[in-house]
């Protein structure tokens, strides 16, 4: 009877205790290799959060595909599978066509353009894949740099449109980087990220349409010869929170949260942009030919490009194609 009577009492003690507040653990998901500039920006995102909130959030970093490619990580963030990923968002059009209205060609051609274009939250870019997340259950905190994109492959030199005939290229689940290969006559494959150096290596797919930093980072240099840069495509991913998670944290979490990834966004693009030359001068002493087109075959580039804004316009809808077409003009000064 003593034993039961002190066991009672302990019980009762330790409920009066006050609690420790317990972490909040999540995870973030990526496809992108350790090293490149958007790891690193989402290992400094994930400290920030951890500090400013005192250890409350903490955040565990998922590189390279640990927990899936960019189309799995949009489903189990849609679901609340997993709670944080930086994500290329041009790959999940299959959960939604809107979201790679980004991805079409030629929005930009430099760096000035893409600023004011692609990173003014009050663009039609942003307002259009912030809101398309939404529907979906993913909140975007901020968007990141992945590259402007290049043509590599194993069989050829491309210095010219006329050159993408025929070859082999995967892509992601894109439908305006489809569409851009396809009309210049290039056979595509869809196919996840973690997935493609092996096709690569096998010659399942002649090449590909990563920009210099994964290209390099992911070691698909390896497996190619040529790379061309046709920067076709300028790609944006975008920092998200699955809504599940989102909806448990109170005011001053999402505040933190949000700047967080703002600062870590800011800082990723800053660390690609200087490392870009870095890694195509990296690329070409692995032995890959690397070639400039000429202005004339830019502007080959940007024809076919042009057949693809035609073909997506019913999809992506008149008006937001129409209020994308005021902002380059704006951006490029016309």
């Amino acid at each position: 009877m003593k034993n039961i009577i002190v066991a009672a009492l302990a019980a009762v003690t330790l409920a009066v205790l006050p609690q420790a507040a317990s972490a909040d653990k999540a995870r973030l998901g990526h496809v992108f290799a350790q090293g490149n500039a958007a790891d690193e920006a989402s290992q400094i995102f994930a400290r920030l959060v951890k500090e400013r909130t005192d250890g409350k959030i903490d955040i565990t970093v998922f590189p390279n595909s640990q927990l899936g490619g960019d189309e799995a990580l949009g489903r189990d963030l849609s679901r609340g599978a997993v709670e944080f990923a930086f994500l290329n968002i041009g790959s999940l059009t299959g959960l939604d066509p809107l979201l790679d209205i980004h991805y079409l060609p030629y929005i930009a051609t430099d760096y000035a353009q893409v600023d004011k274009i692609f990173y003014n939250s009050e663009g039609i870019l942003q307002r259009t894949l912030t809101g398309t997340l939404a529907k979906h259950n993913m909140v975007a905190l901020a968007y990141f740099e992945l590259d402007f994109r290049a043509v590599t492959n194993s069989n050829r030199p491309v210095n010219n449109a006329e050159d993408l005939k025929g070859l082999k290229l995967r892509v992601p689940g894109s439908a305006s980087i489809r569409s851009f290969f396809e009309a210049a006559g290039a056979q595509t494959v869809t196919m996840p990220m973690p997935n493609l150096f092996v096709a690569l290596q096998q010659g399942t797919v002649d090449g590909q349409d990563n920009g210099a930093s994964i290209t390099y980072n992911s070691r698909l240099f390896e497996a190619q010869k040529y790379m061309t840069l046709t920067n076709h495509v300028y790609a944006m991913g975008a920092i998200t929170v699955s809504k599940r998670f989102w909806d448990g944290l109170d005011e001053a979490q999402r505040k933190i949260v949000t700047q967080a990834a703002q600062e870590a966004a800011r800082e990723g693009i800053a660390r690609n942009r200087a490392a870009t030359s870095a890694f195509l001068d990296k690329i070409k002493a692995g032995g890959v030919a690397v070639v400039t087109p000429t202005p004339e075959a830019m502007a080959e580039f940007a024809k076919v490009g042009q057949i693809g804004w035609e073909k997506l316009t019913p999809i992506y809808g008149a008006d937001r194609i129409a209020e994308l077409k005021k902002e380059i003009a704006a951006a490029r000064g016309e």
